[in-house]
């Protein structure tokens, strides 16, 4: 009944790692357009779906688990050390809303 060796197991894999992240980090993708949320979730299933059809699972894991890297400079290194935010809270959130070009003023009427 439960059989790991199906593609299912990688679409629960990714999507288990997207849910978590929404529900821990989510609020820093607080003005991120939904749609951009929803394609950037669908393009990583897309292409650790397609690694693993085609090269196997622990190519496909091994790729996934390299994803991680960039989130590691980012938020070790980049933001800290080069624009002065924190990169585990986002703060100062004035600087962070710069460096994402998104709007200080969030109480702005439409």
């Amino acid at each position: 009944m439960w059989l790991t060796s199906s593609i299912w197991f990688e679409i629960a894999i990714v999507s288990i790692i997207y849910a978590l992240g929404n529900i821990i980090f989510g609020h820093f993708e607080e003005r991120t357009p939904k749609a951009r949320r929803i394609g950037k979730y669908i393009l990583t299933l897309v292409i650790i779906t397609s690694i693993s059809f085609f090269f196997g699972r622990a190519v496909a894991m091994i790729t996934l688990s390299v994803f991680i890297l960039p989130v590691l400079y980012i938020h070790a290194y980049y933001l800290p050390r080069k624009k002065g935010i924190n990169g585990l809270t986002g703060e100062p959130k004035s600087k962070y809303y710069e460096f994402r070009k998104w709007d200080k003023n969030i109480f702005k009427e439409q």
